[in-house]
Formats: C-alpha cells, sequence, structure tokens
C-alpha cells in the first residue's frame, strides 16, 4: 500500500497528520500538487509536482494508483475513479469513499453545482474543525492497522 495525496486541496493540518503516519508506519506517502509541497526530510515522503491546469494533479494520481492504494482527497470525481479500480479514497474530514456512497455524493456534488449555476446561493464547506482532524485521523490509524493486519 502507498498513500497519494491529492495536495492542492488537502489543509496542512491534515498533512502533518499524514506525515507523522508515514513515519510511524514506514509508508510511502507521495503529494501530488501543481505547486511545490514543503514535507519534512523522511525517506517515506514525497512530493511530485505537476503542471498547472484542471485535474493534472488528479490525472496522474490515476496513473500511478495501483489497487488497495490509499488516496487522501475531497475531489469527490477523482474519489469515484479511485473506489473504481480498486484502491481506497478517504476525505480529509474522515469519510471513506465506497461503491455504496460514492455515487451518492457524486449526485449530489451535481446537483449543487446545478444550484449554483442558476444563481442560487448554496455556500462552501464548513471550516475543518478539530474534529473533523480527529475523525480523519482515526479513521487513518484504523485504514492503516488493517493494513498491517493484512500484510505478512
Amino acid at each position: 500500500m502507498r498513500i497519494w495525496v491529492d495536495a492542492d486541496g488537502c489543509p496542512r493540518a491534515i498533512q502533518e497528520i499524514l506525515f507523522r503516519a508515514a513515519e510511524r508506519e514506514r509508508i510511502e506517502t507521495t503529494f501530488v500538487a501543481n505547486r511545490d509541497v514543503r514535507l519534512p526530510r523522511s525517506p517515506y515522503l514525497r512530493s511530485l509536482r505537476v503542471a498547472h491546469g484542471f485535474d493534472v494533479a488528479d490525472g496522474r494520481i490515476l496513473d500511478l494508483v495501483a489497487p488497495r492504494d490509499l488516496v487522501i482527497t475531497a475531489d469527490i470525481p477523482l474519489a469515484a475513479e479511485i473506489v473504481e479500480r480498486g484502491a481506497l479514497a478517504l476525505d480529509p474530514r474522515g469519510e471513506l469513499y465506497s461503491a455504496d456512497n460514492v455515487r451518492e455524493r457524486l449526485a449530489l456534488r451535481d446537483a449543487m453545482a446545478e444550484l449554483r449555476s442558476a444563481g442560487v446561493e448554496t455556500g462552501g464547506p464548513a471550516a475543518l474543525s478539530m474534529a473533523d482532524r480527529a475523525t480523519f485521523a482515526n479513521r487513518l490509524d484504523s485504514l492503516l492497522a488493517r493494513r498491517r493486519r493484512e500484510t505478512p
């Protein structure tokens, strides 16, 4: 298992949780973004810079992800593709996307986009809370513990 991070929109607090988890679990974690991502020195952390452009980082993650890898992303269309490829997708708020819920989230996202294009003010997501951070950290720990049990 490798961890891929859609780092263009990943909050710094979540990145820091991932830094610690990569070290603790000794798991390769790659931050993919169209800008430089500041990382602590570690043999387990790397940054992959891609060209600017719509969904370029997403496309690169899709090129590199393998079944059973973990992708950290708030991008629901990317999460849907990841799940279809047999990998795991985890939202920075700790929601694990699955074949059962990702299509529902995608439909809701599309409906909200239609409302916005019609001029309806829908607001944005709430700021990342301490509870969100804890939920993410707990879900990540659970996934990594499962990995340890499954790895011979």
